[in-house]
C-alpha cells in the first residue's frame, strides 16, 4: 500500500503544556509521510513552551505559523492553504493518539468506495472509561448502528453519536477535534469552513459537512481512528464559561446559521423545535435545570441567536465573513508581488 502525505492540522489558541503533550504524542506516530502544521493563535507562550516549539521547529519536526487572530474556522482554512497533502487530517491541541492514529484515517480512504472524509471515534476525557471498552462488544455503552434519524439534518445532531458507536457507517458529519479530508474538497470544489461561525464554533464542522457532501463525496465514522479529548478547561478557541453572554449568543447563532445555510424549511423547523425543548426546555438528552427562570433566560438567549444569525445571513448578501482567509491571501499576494519585484 503506497502512503499518502499527511497534512496534520493543530489549531491552537491559549494552550500550554497540554499543547506539548499533544504534539509529543503525534510525534510518535510512526507514518512514514507527515508534515505537521501548527496553526498558533496565542500571543504569548510560557518560555519553557515557547523554548520547545522553536526546537521543533528548528530540528523540521513542524511548521509553526503564529497569527494574531483567534478564529478556529479561519486558523483551519489558514492551515490548508499551506497544506502539502493529500489527505488533511484535523486534531484538537487537547488530545492523546493510539499508535496507529494516522494509518487508521489513511486506511479507511481505501476501504470505503467514494469517501471524501473521515469521522474518527472521540472518546472524551469524561468518559475515559470507554476506552477500555472500545473493542469489548458487550460492553452496554456500545452502539452497532446510529439509527435513521442520525442521517436527518434537522436532528441528526441530536443522534449521532461518534463516542459509542463501534461500526464503521457512512455517517452526516464529523466533529472538530477528530476528523480528515481530501485536500481536493478544499483545492478543487471550493468548500472552506465558514469564518462566521463564531466563539467555540459550535456547528462550524457540520457546516463544512454538509455542504461537502454536495460534491457527491461521502462521510464514513471510522472507529479504530480513535483519540482521546482532554477537553481542557482552559485555554481552546472558545469563551470557557458556558454561563457567559458571548457563550450563550454564539452558541445558538451558530445553530441557526447552520439551519438558515443548509436546510430546507421543514428541516430548520424540525431543528429548531428540538434546539428549543432540549437547550430552552432542558428535556433530555439536555437534562438542564428546569425553573421558570432558566428557562426564560435560555429562551431570550434562543431568541436573540436567531436575530443575529438572521442578520449575518442578510449581510452576506455584501460580505462572506471570510475576513481572516481574506486578510491571509491579501498578505501572501502583497509578498508574492514583493518577490516578482526583487527578481
Amino acid at each position: 500500500m503506497n502512503y499518502p502525505l499527511i497534512s496534520l492540522i493543530i489549531p491552537t489558541y491559549r494552550r500550554e503544556q497540554i499543547l506539548k503533550d499533544t504534539l509529543e504524542d503525534v510525534i510518535k506516530q510512526d507514518y512514514p509521510s507527515l508534515e505537521i502544521i501548527v496553526v498558533d493563535q496565542t500571543l504569548t507562550h510560557e518560555p519553557s513552551i515557547q523554548a520547545y516549539l522553536e526546537q521543533l521547529v528548528n530540528t523540521n519536526k513542524i511548521n509553526w505559523f503564529r497569527i494574531n487572530w483567534a478564529s478556529l474556522p479561519g486558523a483551519r482554512n489558514y492551515g490548508v492553504r499551506r497544506a502539502k497533502g493529500e489527505i488533511v487530517i484535523f486534531i484538537d491541541d487537547d488530545v492523546q493518539l493510539p499508535p496507529n492514529y494516522l494509518y487508521a484515517h489513511v486506511e479507511a480512504y481505501h476501504k470505503y468506495p467514494g469517501v471524501g472524509a473521515i469521522a474518527g471515534r472521540v472518546l472524551d476525557r469524561m468518559k475515559l472509561a470507554d476506552s477500555e471498552k472500545v473493542n469489548n462488544p458487550e460492553s452496554p455503552y456500545t452502539i452497532d448502528i446510529l439509527p435513521p434519524e442520525a442521517m436527518d439534518p434537522g436532528i441528526a445532531w441530536y443522534h449521532i453519536d461518534l463516542v459509542h458507536t463501534t461500526k464503521p457507517q457512512q455517517v452526516i458529519s464529523t466533529r472538530g477535534c477528530n476528523m480528515s479530508f481530501r485536500r481536493e474538497i478544499f483545492t478543487k470544489y471550493n468548500v472552506w469552513f465558514d469564518e462566521r461561525f463564531r466563539g467555540n464554533a459550535v456547528r462550524e464542522e457540520s457546516d463544512f459537512c454538509l455542504r461537502l457532501r454536495q460534491t457527491g463525496y461521502q462521510i464514513w465514522y471510522e472507529p479504530d481512528a480513535y483519540l482521546v479529548h482532554l477537553g481542557e478547561e482552559t485555554g481552546g478557541c472558545h469563551d470557557i464559561s458556558t454561563r457567559s453572554f458571548n457563550y450563550q449568543l454564539t452558541f445558538y447563532h451558530n445553530h441557526f446559521l447552520m439551519a438558515l445555510k443548509n436546510l430546507t424549511f421543514n428541516q430548520q423547523l424540525r431543528l429548531y423545535a428540538k434546539l428549543f425543548d432540549c437547550h430552552v426546555l432542558g428535556n433530555p438528552p439536555c437534562n438542564k435545570g428546569g425553573s421558570p427562570i432558566k428557562i426564560l433566560v435560555r429562551l431570550f438567549f434562543y431568541s436573540l441567536g436567531l436575530l443575529d444569525a438572521m442578520k449575518t445571513v442578510i449581510f452576506a448578501r455584501w460580505n462572506d465573513g471570510q475576513i481572516y482567509s481574506k486578510e491571509d491571501l491579501n498578505s501572501s499576494n502583497l509578498n508574492q508581488n514583493k518577490l516578482s519585484q526583487i527578481a
